[in-house]
């Protein structure tokens, strides 16, 4: 054992055997299997993936091919650049879905994404050095902290870059289908992510495991981590990393009574200087009330926590008021620390009353697709240093029945206090709402202040089912935006995730350099369906190709 921690020899054995085992009877299942098996909303849909009865047995029998992808920019004028990421993937090949992206502040031809995957139970992490025209890529499993068992689930990618530290940090998640453990980790780069912390000696933000009992508390599981760095050099809080979460607490059925954001930092994630990440102390605060309240679907329930610090050093969370049970979300809400995560201001609402209304299907299925398409998960929030002002992009139902899900954004330039009316970001040539639906956006801003989304399309499927993906462009703040269609190929969200067809993450990636930019998402354009299912991680290599003033 680590740490000095004396955890029982059967539960370490138990630990070794979760990577491939099946489901556990009902009196050794986790809260967090109940809470799935149970309640169609509350847990995210990347752990809910674990219990489809192809991901169970995905490791079991395939191989890793490596390989390395790459992408020749042709003489003449081309218009679209489509790149498959991940140069590995198992034979016969599973899903990658869930994507992240992020670049070096100093140098924005480098860049580092992430994935989920269904080989190793973890993450992909992907690496490019010359603006996406090539890519390598590599596994990542978390470890338990307490045992350093290798988790039997994992993923929910998140990543950020610090100019403090000039490294890429990355997390993620770890828990298992058959007993408790529950905990995030953070793993660090220095040499812009070509080795990575080792998964026995990462950073551990926080953890269910309880010292005073040396075991793991099983009613608190950890959910949807975001990570992000204070990158000011005038804030009293440069280089401190947040990472916030979900901490459900749930019963013995699996019934969670309160879901509350919360945050964890830390000012050095290696404070003895070895490269050993575990010796790292994180203080945590509730962002909301830590308890029940509303009858389970208030103030202490919540999902898509996003976190980012602004030119002041304060860090600004937007969330949603999510029932912890059912994917239904109430309101967008936004909290503000200027005492670096100590405590929190008041609470304000992004969504003013009128402009935005969830997806009402509490499983969050939209017309003729079988994938869960929230809404609280892919719904950045931004903060531009041009004009000091924070930004928010997020799927809206208000139009439902006239033009399906759309694109809404919104903004604010009092950090936070009141937002703007929304806004369409996904239109028409007229400047209308595209037909059909619109989801799973993601936004990033560029040096010169403009702003840049992408998102999942049905505009042009004659059946409202098969997507691809557009980008978006606006240069006046948010007011008007331009639309594009960036993906060569279409594909069917309905056939893309090994028995079930229901998962193709819960957002896409973005990042937005000088003169770069780094879409990222998940695309199922090669699936052979089910059994197996299929989706990869795609770009479009785009290099000096956004207006500069």
């Amino acid at each position: 054992m680590r740490k000095g921690l004396s955890i029982s020899a059967a539960l370490a054995v138990i630990g070794l055997m979760a990577l491939g085992a099946g489901l556990a009877t009902a009196d050794t299942t986790p809260r967090w299997v109940k809470h799935v098996r149970n309640y169609p909303g509350g847990i995210s849909g990347g752990v809910r993936a674990y219990l489809d009865s192809g991901t169970s047995s995905a490791s079991a029998g395939l191989m890793a091919t490596p390989g390395a992808s790459s992408f020749s920019r042709p003489a003449g004028p081309v218009t679209l650049h489509n790149l498959k990421m991940n140069s590995q993937d198992a034979s016969p090949p599973v899903p990658q879905n869930e994507t992240q992206v992020v670049h070096n502040v100093f140098n924005d031809r480098i860049a580092v994404a992430g994935a989920n995957d269904y080989v190793n139970g973890g993450s992909q992490l992907y690496r490019t050095t010359d603006g996406g025209q090539h890519w390598s890529s590599q596994f990542r499993s978390s470890a338990v902290l307490e045992t350093g068992d290798f988790c039997g689930g994992g993923g929910d990618p998140a990543l950020t870059y610090s100019r403090r530290d000039h490294a890429f940090y990355f997390a993620q998640l770890c828990f298992f289908r058959n007993h408790t453990e529950s905990e995030i980790e953070v793993l660090r780069s220095l040499d812009n992510g070509k080795t990575w912390t080792g998964s026995r000696n990462g950073a551990y933000p926080v953890s269910n495991f309880v010292p005073a009992t040396q075991d793991f508390d099983s009613s608190r599981f950890f959910d949807k981590e975001q990570i992000t760095v204070d990158n000011h050099p005038s804030s009293p809080h440069y280089g401190r990393i947040y990472v916030t979460y979900i901490k459900f607490h749930m019963q013995p059925d699996g019934f969670s009574d309160y879901c509350p954001v919360q945050v964890a930092y830390t000012d050095s994630v290696d404070p003895s200087g070895d490269g050993d990440l575990t010796d790292s102390v994180w203080k945590r605060t509730s962002v909301v009330p830590n308890k029940p309240g509303d009858n389970g679907i208030g103030l202490s329930a919540n999902q898509g926590a996003q976190p980012v610090v602004d030119n002041h050093g304060a860090l600004d969370i937007s969330y949603m008021t999510e029932e912890c049970n059912t994917s239904i979300d109430h309101r967008i809400l936004f909290k503000r620390s200027t005492n670096g995560g100590k405590t929190f201001n008041a609470t304000r609402q992004i969504s003013n009353p009128g402009q935005w209304r969830d997806n009402p299907n509490p499983d969050d299925l939209l017309p003729n697709k079988n994938a869960r398409i929230a809404a609280s998960t892919s719904a950045p929030l931004v903060f531009n240093p041009v004009d000091n002002s924070l930004n928010y992009i997020v799927q809206n139902n208000i139009n439902r029945t006239v033009s399906g899900a759309d694109i809404s954004f919104t903004r604010s330039v009092d950090h936070g206090i009141t937002w703007s009316p929304m806004t369409t970001v996904s239109v028409n040539g007229s400047g209308q709402p595209a037909r059909n639906d619109q989801f799973f956006p993601w936004m990033d801003v560029d040096p010169h202040g403009n702003l840049h989304a992408i998102w999942f399309d049905n505009r042009n499927a004659q059946h409202n089912i098969r997507i691809q993906t557009f980008q978006g462009f606006s240069s006046d703040k948010g007011a008007h935006w331009s639309n594009v269609n960036i993906s060569t190929e279409p594909w069917n969200p309905n056939r893309s995730f090994f028995t079930s067809g229901s998962f193709i993450g819960d957002y896409n990636g973005l990042a937005v350099g000088d003169g770069v930019i780094y879409p990222v998402w998940t695309d199922g354009r090669d699936t052979p369906g089910a059994p197996q299912g299929q989706t990869d991680i795609w770009t479009n290599v785009e290099l000096n190709t956004f207006p500069q003033p």
